[in-house]
């Protein structure tokens, strides 16, 4: 498509290869749009050129490149153009000194790459299972507490591993990471795959330069710490042995499970003294370096004052300074891109930096020249004080545009800083830290900030409302080297409140040159709970409706809706039990706190067994063992894809772990994994809560308005001969009769008779009810001694996986689906259920063995039978049925 473009674009600007790589591109998107490549295999090559999913399925993300964060004014102007044409006007600087471009359209994409590539910025695996854009410390080169410069070595890595056969093949993505030392956060070195931090060692009386080398950190939903590689790489060995250890990964990583995919789990799995081994072994099997390549870097009214305290830091070079720019939630307009690209040629030239902290530094700035970029800075709306300080709160897109946003990520991160900006707090307390992640992936770092957020939520009644689970204890210092843990839950609403009383207490009661990582450590996780317990509890819908909305939202959460009474029980008992859940890993946090580290990860263990245990309860399944829990939880949660498996995968590791040898970080990772496990089971119960109310709710609007009719005791019940089904439910207690009684239905036929069989008192009293409720109607009743033998004819059901519209039908699949789903039943019932399955769908067979059917068995009884209905025999049938009915 032909564009018309608002700046120059200089086509022949663009190296022969970069041109080739994107006319590649074209021509792949021209043939998945034309159906002769099909969308999965097209996804992964899209992805490596920077192209990604968002949430709306109708627009692409485009991730940008920026190698250790290096911009120049040019390339800036570029990227203001790009904003102008192709997106929505935002340039969004991302944690990893990426620029990312919302709301693009793919045909746009081509074009887009070619107007970066005519200024030497690429999208080339921005995204996908390679090796992302290598970040480094955005002071490197002008910090006065730096070892050495790193922009030459990590711009030469990034060189080197771009599009290098060796990094192509990974089961995940790769991240790297410089820092220039080894105090500061700038490079966060020890949350990276490779994190290299700058070293200088003396050999035979000659001072050089290389890199403490660090290998299997990251964040994600269960972070680990890296391990030291060595303690010395030299410079010139920097290159080859990366090549390795990415040659390694590729060897040894995993394939089939993507929440093990990662450098972490392999030094994990196999140890840091053997992955070294093999790192090294694959180092000689090289061919010789090339000669290294030194690559040059180069780089005060009252409210000026207050914006040079918190944004200008002076250079280790005498008379220069470098100025961090700071940009509310990552985000820049291309307006003010361009402005800036101008400010940036009269005062540093091409000496731009993104930062991991979404900001963007100005380096070599004279110190006569500050009080005229402040002016400037100030009438393009860039001119804010506050960098790296409480109103500097890092967030990720969250439910704006991620698919996986749990909450609005960036609506409170706004509306934290616009709060502390109007009430002054952040005066009151220096290099504090706030980040927030919309779900536990971390993408917001949560792990790593003073006070760490990450988006949750919280049933109450019969509507949904945004929580967020609290972090404490993390720290950016020393690269990232401690991670904060889950405390407990709050509603978004409440968060200003409690940072305002946790930091007064602070400020309050701190001993001299105390941080506030310290202080809350030596506050103690108990008295942390005893703060959040005041924040526990939220008004209902009736009272406060505004609590159901997302902050910077203006619609529900979630919709309201309503459930049955057996319903209500069940959801009261899960509950109970995902609330003792809660209990448990707040426990074990105090354990690990005291250094209780076996009975922590125990603990933490039973957090995971007793959420488990209540998911259970929903399919009508009582606790018998841990061992019986674990396998129920994998065949009815975990195997169908119903509860996420990176979280899942930790129970049943969990159970093959021997916690007596648990140090510190093991039990640590624990009680990460347990929080997770538990966190995804309250999600889990929410969405069948939201998928059973919806349903109750279609059924309400589709069937007649009449009285539920009320269960009456009369002398006979229907005839025998027109009952299909039977199920004998004397002795179970509710809820869990209703459940099996629910799943016994969803197996039958519109219209078809169960007798059930059921005990007086609260089950004769709730069952009938909530049978109704479900759209089935109860025909008879009779008393039977203590019991009660109901005539319950199926309703229409609209999760029912028999029924077409027309008829019922099923494939193997589907009919192992449900013997599967009623597993626990003995042989003869499965055995009946089978038969009657195979009687419904498809015509009689010879008698089935008596034993439990395999699917095997079941897949070649349909193969040895006919096929199923067809639409016009479903009609036919139908027909048949109506003349038999009404003549």
């Amino acid at each position: 498509m032909a564009i018309e473009y608002a700046g120059p674009y200089d086509a022949s600007a663009i190296l022969s290869d970069v041109a080739r790589e994107i006319e590649i591109y074209e021509i792949q998107l021209g043939r998945v749009q034309a159906g002769q490549v099909e969308e999965t295999l097209f996804t992964e090559f899209r992805l490596r050129h920077g192209v990604y999913g968002q949430r709306d399925d109708r627009s692409q993300m485009i991730r940008v490149k920026i190698p250790f964060g290096g911009l120049t004014a040019t390339q800036l102007e570029m990227l203001a153009d790009v904003a102008e044409e192709f997106s929505d006007n935002i340039i969004h600087i991302t944690t990893r000194q990426d620029v990312q471009y919302h709301y693009v359209d793919i045909n746009n994409t081509p074009e887009l790459m070619r107007r970066l590539a005519s200024v030497d910025i690429t999208t080339k695996e921005a995204c996908g299972n390679v090796v992302r854009n290598v970040t480094a410390c955005p002071l490197t080169g002008v910090c006065q507490d730096e070892t050495f410069d790193v922009t030459p070595y990590s711009k030469a890595l990034s060189a080197f591993l771009l599009g290098h056969p060796d990094a192509q093949d990974f089961g995940r993505k790769f991240k790297i990471a410089f820092s220039g030392c080894e105090e500061h956060a700038c490079g966060l070195a020890n949350m990276h795959d490779i994190g290299a931090v700058a070293a200088v060692k003396e050999v035979d009386g000659e001072v050089k330069r290389g890199f403490k080398l660090y290998v299997g950190g990251g964040l994600g939903a269960v972070p680990h710490q890296a391990k030291i590689f060595d303690d010395f790489v030299s410079a010139e060995e920097l290159l080859p042995i990366s090549q390795s250890i990415c040659r390694v990964f590729t060897r040894l990583g995993e394939r089939k499970n993507r929440n093990k995919a990662r450098l972490k789990f392999v030094i994990a799995k196999h140890g840091i003294e053997e992955f070294r081994r093999l790192v090294l072994e694959d180092r000689e099997t090289l061919r010789p370096l090339k000669a290294p390549t030194q690559l040059n870097g180069t780089s005060k009214s009252e409210e000026f004052e207050e914006w040079y305290a918190s944004n200008v830091r002076l250079q280790k070079q005498p008379g220069y300074a470098f100025v961090t720019t700071t940009l509310p939630l990552g985000d820049i307009t291309a307006d003010q891109t361009r402005a800036l690209a101008d400010i940036s040629r009269k005062y540093v030239k091409d000496t731009i930096r993104a930062t991991v902290e979404q900001n963007i530094v100005l380096r070599w700035v004279t110190m006569t020249d500050l009080p005229a970029l402040y002016r400037e800075l100030k009438e393009i709306g860039l001119g804010d004080p506050g960098a790296e300080s409480m109103v500097d709160i890092t967030a990720c897109p969250g439910t704006d545009s991620c698919k996986l946003g749990v909450s609005s990520s960036r609506g409170l991160a706004a509306h934290l800083r616009n709060h502390f900006i109007e009430t002054g707090v952040q005066n009151e307390i220096k290099d504090f830290r706030i980040k927030i992640s919309g779900c536990p992936n971390s993408c917001g770092q949560h792990h790593v900030a003073n006070i760490g957020f990450f988006g949750s939520s919280r049933r109450m009644g019969a509507h949904s409302a945004p929580f967020y689970l609290v972090l404490l204890g993390g720290h950016m210092i020393e690269n990232a080297s401690s991670y904060g843990l889950a405390t407990g839950k709050i509603h978004g609403k409440y968060i200003p409140t409690f940072i305002e009383e946790l930091t007064g207490k602070y400020t309050a009661e701190r001993n001299e040159e105390e941080s506030f990582t310290d202080y809350v450590a030596r506050l103690g996780k108990a008295e942390i709970k005893t703060i959040l317990s005041k924040y526990d509890t939220i008004p209902s819908y009736e009272e406060a409706p505004e609590f159901y909305v997302d902050t910077g939202d203006t619609k529900d959460y979630q919709l309201k809706t309503g459930v049955g009474e057996c319903a209500g029980e069940v959801v009261a008992l899960v509950s109970m039990k995902l609330e003792e859940a809660d209990r448990l890993i707040y426990e074990s946090g105090l354990n690990l706190e005291s250094g209780e580290y076996q009975d922590s990860a125990e603990m933490a263990f039973n957090a995971m067994i007793k959420a488990a245990d209540g998911l259970l309860t929903t399919v009508g399944l009582q606790y018998i063992d841990d061992a019986t829990t674990v396998n129920e939880f994998r065949t009815h949660f975990f195997e169908p894809g119903n509860f996420f498996p990176g979280y899942g995968a930790h129970i049943f590791k969990a159970t093959e772990e021997d916690a007596s040898t648990f140090d510190h970080e093991l039990a640590h990772r624990r009680v990460e994994e347990a929080t997770l496990v538990v966190e995804e089971s309250h999600n889990v119960y929410g969405r069948m809560r939201i998928k059973q109310e919806e349903e109750e709710e279609s059924r309400r609007k589709t069937r007649r308005s009449r009285p539920a009719r009320k269960p009456r005791v009369v002398k006979e019940t229907k005839s025998v001969e027109e009952i299909v089904d039977s199920l004998d439910l004397k002795g179970v207690a509710c809820p869990f009769n209703y459940v099996q009684a629910k799943v016994r239905l969803e197996t039958m036929q519109l219209g078809q008779l169960l007798e059930v069989t059921i005990d007086d008192g609260e089950p004769f009293e709730n069952v009938p009810k909530s049978l109704t409720n479900d759209g089935h109607e109860i025909l008879d009743t009779k008393k039977v001694g203590k019991h009660y033998r109901l005539t319950v004819r199926k309703g229409m059901s609209d999760q029912s996986p028999f029924y077409n519209g027309k008829c019922h039908i099923m494939d193997a699949e589907q009919i192992y689906e449900i013997l599967n789903r009623v597993r626990t039943w003995d042989a003869k019932m499965r055995i009946d259920l089978a038969r009657q399955i195979l009687e419904t769908v498809v015509p009689p067979q010879p008698p089935l063995p008596a034993q439990t059917m395999t699917l095997e068995e079941v897949q070649a009884i349909m193969k040895t039978d006919k096929r199923p209905p067809t639409d016009e025999e479903c009609e036919k049938i139908l027909e048949e049925e109506r003349l038999k009915k009404y003549g």
